[in-house]
């Protein structure tokens, strides 16, 4: 359920001007006792709440001058910075561009952007020149907007890789484009004339006897001719379309290297980044969909992968870290790997987690290979951060970038890892999504399709030579056994009749390192074949990835194979049942979890909680951090939502006094706020909470996501 976010502008916009009134009170009492610690921490707190309200409602040009305000604020409260009528003044001219933008806000739901000269006076402060009484403070500076820079460890960039929506091309290839263009049609013309003999021969048929029959053999082998050409031509055009559309990988492989340089600073870790094959194209599309998969794989490495300069020099390797982005061609595919010369993946921590999780039995960890153990890291909600924050560890971002891969972009992604050497991340992917290599088969008298890409390969098997391994059908292939199931079966579809067959088709398709043989009736067909996508009501068949039309208007569904596999998995009891809502949620859903939520803005707490309440839980509000902790102690929640800037307790020293109780000492606690620093991060960590999310990254579904990661 999608949230509003209008309906809180009125409400941001009446708590923003009475936070602007507070300020300006207490500026005027600044003026009379500039030593007075508490003043100084509450005009601090009215310009946080306004920075934090803001980002949550994504107006930016607001978050910008209220945080650079606050910046300059921080250092006064820390004693950095002195007070004086030069400062204070600047302060005044600064709460009262804010002011306006709140006023803009009110008028059009837009803030204007902060006023050059303002921002700028505001910087110097931060780059130590302390204005006095004697600095003129008017002083006219012409700074464009584009050109002033963002604050000194200020917000993090939201984490995405954006490429250009313009395409290049060759003049060259446009002609070529043209040229072919011009022969289909010309071609095209052929075709009509065989239909005008066609309907010569339907008009004399029977008059001139066996001369008939020799002129439907030669307009019969012409159309062949001109039919076999039609086809040449057209695959020549969607081949010189498709090639215009390609793009090289240096699109996103160059922001992603941005990318690698912004996330290393913002965790305080020395890394480098390396390019390789940047040259290699795929199609425009497949570029447009590999933006989030990248994304998360370049996070988790520079998160996750590798290590603190510290532990990197004591374990004997150079304190900067390395993460090599590379591409290269393997015929109709592209392999696309993401390397770090980190610790590795830890076969340990991983079990832990997925024993904590109950995803696994220690009989059954005990039986599965190093490789398999690794391939977990890919589950819902499985994560072995310590601490979820804004960067890694919500639960949910190699999922994402598994079901991005094998869903969207009909690919493959593979995960190896050695212990205190590093990790490497493949991708393997089609150039293209326009038209896929597709297997048409037969099964109870229905068609059905599978991408070529998950086929590892097609038998026939005598049944006398079908095994029977733990109660289970399967067969011997590369000298391993592969579990056997009916498709017809698996689908559930009910034959007519009992087929007793001396051979059995089958379709033998893989996903990751998981492996099942399917018996279908028949083998029809292999085409390069254009799959169009499921209409919007379709979505939630997860079976079904998409259509394709045959040349007589049937349609036939694309089976999902992952979810084939999976299917199989529970069929076979080797997987626990988990029905998933569209949302993600479990089916039961979390109507039982209560859920505090601690935070002095109003607005703050009304959006946390429409959001939580759109998704069943229940909620009480607290707004402050010692009524937050009176409500916790009074009540038995299951989880505790806080801010970090309130008065009376803040949000750090809540969630150490909760962990200090035998009620919240495991119970989850996660800080929602729009201090984004390191050092903030680690000391949430410190104090206990399991999860960290800056406002300005807030979206509803990484909240719900990391909430459902940490309740199980």
């Amino acid at each position: 359920m999608a949230i509003d976010i209008k309906k809180f502008i009125a409400r941001f916009v009446e708590e923003s001007r009475d936070n602007i009134q507070k300020f300006d009170d207490g500026l005027s009492q600044l003026e009379n006792d500039p030593n007075d610690k508490e003043l100084i921490n509450a005009l601090f707190r009215a310009i946080h709440t306004i920075k934090g309200s803001s980002r949550m409602l994504k107006l930016t040009n607001v978050t910008d001058a209220a945080h650079k305000l606050e910046d300059v604020l921080d250092q006064l409260r820390s004693g950095d910075k002195a007070y004086s009528s030069a400062l204070g003044e600047i302060l005044q001219n600064s709460c009262d561009m804010i002011a306006g933008q709140i006023d803009d806000v009110h008028e059009t739901g837009n803030a204007s952007k902060p006023d050059a000269a303002i921002m700028k006076a505001l910087d110097d402060i931060l780059e130590n020149e302390t204005p006095t009484d004697e600095t003129e403070t008017q002083e006219e500076v012409e700074v464009a907007p584009e050109e002033v820079a963002a604050p000194e460890g200020g917000e993090e960039k939201e984490l995405k890789l954006k490429t250009s929506d313009m395409v290049r091309v060759q003049r060259s290839k446009l002609d070529e484009l043209i040229k072919l263009m011009g022969e289909v049609v010309s071609s095209h013309g052929r075709l009509h004339q065989r239909l005008k003999v066609v309907k010569n021969i339907e008009r004399h048929y029977g008059q001139d006897g066996v001369t008939d029959l020799q002129k439907l053999h030669d307009f019969g082998r012409d159309l062949r001719d001109d039919v076999f050409h039609q086809q040449l031509l057209m695959e020549e055009l969607h081949s010189k379309a498709l090639i215009m559309r390609m793009l090289p990988l240096s699109v996103v492989f160059e922001p992603a290297a941005r990318l690698v340089r912004e996330v290393s600073r913002s965790l305080g870790k020395k890394v480098t980044c390396k390019i390789k094959g940047g040259e290699i194209e795929l199609d425009r599309q497949m570029i447009d969909k590999l933006s989030d998969p990248m994304v998360h794989l370049i996070r988790n490495a520079v998160d996750h992968g590798l290590e603190a300069s510290e532990e990197r020099k004591a374990a004997g390797k150079s304190e900067t870290g390395e993460i090599q982005i590379s591409a290269q061609q393997d015929g109709g595919w592209v392999l696309v790997e993401v390397r770090d010369n980190g610790a590795g993946i830890s076969l340990e921590a991983v079990k832990k987690k997925v024993l904590d999780k109950k995803l696994k039995t220690e009989e059954e960890l005990e039986a599965m290979t190093d490789k398999q153990i690794i391939n977990l890291i890919f589950l819902p909600g499985f994560s072995t951060s310590a601490m979820i924050t804004d960067i890694s560890g919500r639960g949910v971002g190699l999922d994402v970038v598994k079901r991005n891969i094998l869903d969207d972009m009909q690919g493959r992604i593979d995960v190896d890892s050695k212990a205190g050497e590093g990790s490497v991340f493949q991708l393997r992917l089609p150039l293209s999504l326009a038209v896929m290599r597709i297997l048409l088969v037969d099964v109870a008298g229905q068609s059905f399709g599978f991408t070529a890409q998950n086929i590892f390969s097609l038998i026939e098997v005598q049944t006398e030579d079908i095994l029977l391994v733990a109660e289970r059908k399967a067969i011997t292939f590369h000298n391993e056994f592969v579990p056997l199931l009916d498709l017809a079966q698996l689908l559930g579809i009910e034959r007519k009749e009992k087929e007793n067959k001396k051979v059995q088709h089958i379709v033998v398709v893989q996903v990751q390192n998981e492996k099942i043989a399917l018996g279908v009736d028949a083998l029809n067909d292999e085409l390069d074949m254009v799959i169009k996508p499921l209409p919007d009501h379709l979505l939630s068949l997860s079976l079904v990835a998409g259509m394709v039309m045959t040349g007589n208007n049937e349609l036939i569904s694309i089976l999902h194979t992952p979810t084939l596999v999976d299917m199989a998995a529970r069929q076979a009891g080797d997987r626990p049942s988990q029905e998933l809502t569209n949302e993600g949620e479990d089916a039961t859903g979390p109507t039982a979890h209560h859920v505090l939520v601690v935070d002095d803005s109003l607005n703050t707490r009304e959006i946390e909680k429409s959001v939580l309440e759109a998704h069943g839980y229940q909620v009480t509000l607290a707004e402050d951090g010692q009524d937050g902790l009176n409500k916790a102690m009074r009540t038995s929640f299951d989880a505790v939502l806080t801010d970090v800037e309130m008065p009376i307790m803040d949000g750090f020293t809540l969630t150490k006094a909760l962990r200090e109780t035998d009620q919240y000492a495991h119970l989850p606690i996660i800080i929602i706020t729009s201090r984004a620093k390191e050092a903030d991060k680690r000391r949430g960590m410190e104090a206990g909470a399991d999860a960290y999310i800056v406002k300005g990254d807030f979206e509803q579904n990484n909240l719900i996501n990391t909430l459902q990661a940490l309740l199980g």
